[in-house]
């Protein structure tokens, strides 16, 4: 009998692998016709591969599909190292199990196969961003056919989850967006963005709020913080204990904030100049004004997070050609001067991609919030959008209430022509960093003549602006630099307050800037907890001496206009 059962096995397993090598060439040429097939310009040729990298994929493709098939057959029990696989109802169902067995196999291969690809890195990381894509959209997870935990649910619930579902479907279609937390639980101005201030400044493009002093004293060297205008400002006022505004004030600084207007059709043909001369220039004068200072004095410290420490840079630099230097001292988080190494985001940009855009909007036009939101999520698509298509729909749960997600859902618009010109001088030409080449506000700048004190904030895991590119800007700027990388990503690494005593940053007591991050980071040593203790110390060492704090908002002509939050930040996309 056990005789019998081998030859039965191995006729088998010789069947089976037969059938993998069949699937194997016709896998591989179907892959292989993607260039070939994606546009019929001649520029998109047929996919080539590196021999040596197909022949180890190849058998460790046969030899892994092989121990799965042997592993089902012998046991029926499956191995899924995948959280999304990771409950005991998957483990249970054996069809299920299975299926997400060969998933798993099915995506390792399929990865496997676009960093095979012999081509340069930017068409590799291409075919890899839509392989990843793909291969996130197709896991049986998403369809409740397959996915064991939804179909639990639907039977302990007799049907009320798969009725909860399509409600929650229908209201998200209805709204526009995928739900990501219940945004019920959340008002603008009521439990996020509730630091006591008021607007002080508007004009068409922002408006500038103070905020009440909470100490008796402040330093006399206001701070001025610049988000990016492609979201809220609210990110750094999000709620009392994990607040960075809030946090400022506390540290007895007299803070001010853009809060950027969510774009309409009147401001469809604005520019990057327009944002530049109009809004950051703009604030950073008005925020002098009110400190009473005389315009040639390095008057204030300033802050730019992500897109707005671009914004911020550029604006010192026309302000430095025109022989203005008003802020004292610059902190970066999180932010792009040098786009050399500017992460996922590169997958999209070439000159096809920019003249596009060009043409499409670049005379006038607004580039989506919803859009660009679209974007950012599907950089991380398991995470991001197919963790709530299941949960919302398949499951209809209701999201937990998060602060940072109803934020991330707020979307904002942007002016075409203003896209347009940050598509081609920063992505894909990288004219900041050139002396002299990029032209701004009828200047042309040049980021050497940026000498003052620079703090510089990246995060380790982010991939919005990766860490390399965080760090690339201590090579750029001129000035005296203290460069600091926390845990996390993009906005987790950000927003990490020290009460909260979670993640690690680092730090070299050195103060040596080497050329590259990875040189950096052998002489860095980790710090438990936020870096936000860091930079208070290294922004009280800049603020000046402590003056009486002010007894109202603003100064002179700049009256407090309404609380803040204000109104601009209340108008949705």
């Amino acid at each position: 009998m056990k005789k019998n059962e081998d030859n039965v096995w191995t006729q088998a397993a010789a069947q089976f692998q037969e059938n993998l090598n069949q699937s194997w060439t016709q896998a591989l040429a179907n892959f292989q016709g993607v260039g070939a097939t994606a546009s019929p310009d001649t520029s998109h040729p047929a996919l080539h591969f590196s021999t040596e990298k197909l022949e180890s994929l190849r058998e460790s493709y046969l030899k892994d599909a092989t121990a799965l098939m042997a592993e089902n057959w012998i046991s029926g029990k499956m191995e899924l190292q995948d959280k999304r696989f990771s409950s005991a109802a998957w483990a249970e169902n054996p069809l299920a199990a299975f299926s997400a067995a060969v998933y798993l196999l099915n995506t390792r291969t399929m990865l496997g196969l676009a960093d095979a690809v012999d081509s340069d890195p930017k068409t590799r990381n291409r075919v890899r961003f839509a392989v990843e894509q793909c291969m996130a959209a197709a896991a049986p997870s998403n369809f409740l056919a397959f996915n064991a935990d939804a179909q639990k649910k639907a039977i302990d619930t007799q049907g009320e989850s798969i009725a909860m579902g399509i409600k929650n479907l229908l209201h998200d279609v209805k709204q526009g967006h995928v739900s990501m937390t219940d945004e019920s639980l959340f008002t603008v101005g009521k439990n996020v963005a509730t630091t006591e201030g008021a607007v002080v400044f508007e004009n068409d493009y922002f408006q500038l709020l103070e905020y009440k002093p909470l100490s008796a004293k402040v330093f006399e060297k206001p701070f001025l913080l610049v988000p990016p205008c492609i979201n809220k400002y609210y990110i750094l006022d999000l709620q009392p204990e994990n607040s960075l505004v809030r946090y400022a004030v506390a540290q007895g600084h007299r803070t001010f904030v853009v809060s950027w207007r969510n774009p309409d059709a009147s401001l469809a043909t604005k520019s990057w100049d327009n944002y530049i001369e109009e809004a950051v220039i703009k604030a950073i004068h008005v925020t002098r004004d009110i400190a009473g200072k005389p315009a040639q004095e390095e008057s204030i410290n300033a802050l730019g997070f992500c897109v707005g420490g671009t914004m911020l840079t550029t604006a010192l630099a026309v302000l430095a050609a025109r022989g203005e230097k008003p802020v004292h001292s610059v902190t970066l988080l999180t932010t792009l001067i040098d786009f050399t190494d500017s992460g996922i985001l590169d997958v999209f940009i070439d000159e096809a991609f920019v003249k596009f855009r060009e043409q499409e909007m670049g005379k006038g036009g607004l580039m989506k919030g919803k859009d660009l939101a679209s974007t950012f999520s599907f950089l991380r698509p398991n995470d991001l959008v197919w963790n709530y298509v299941v949960g919302n729909y398949l499951k209809g749960e209701t999201p937990p209430p998060f602060d940072l997600l109803y934020w991330n859902s707020d979307a904002t618009n942007l002016p075409g022509p203003y896209y347009a010109w940050y598509l081609r001088n920063t992505y894909l030409e990288n004219n900041l960093i050139k002396p002299g080449v990029a032209t701004v506000c009828g200047e042309k700048i040049d980021l050497r003549s940026l000498d003052m004190p620079f703090y510089l904030y990246g995060s380790r895991e982010d991939h919005i602006v990766p860490i390399e590119g965080a760090y690339a800007s201590s090579q750029v700027l001129p000035g005296k630099k203290r460069f600091v990388m926390g845990a996390s990503g993009h906005i987790a690494g950000v927003i990490n307050p020290p009460v909260k005593n979670k993640r690690s940053h680092w730090i070299r007591s050195d103060a040596k800037l080497p050329k590259t991050h990875a040189e950096w980071l052998k002489g860095a040593k980790e710090h438990p907890g936020s870096w936000w203790t860091d930079w208070a110390l290294w922004l009280k060492s800049h603020a000046g001496k402590q003056v009486a704090a002010p007894k109202s908002y603003g100064r002179a002509k700049y009256k407090a206009l309404m609380p803040a939050p204000g109104n601009y930040v209340l108008a949705k996309a």
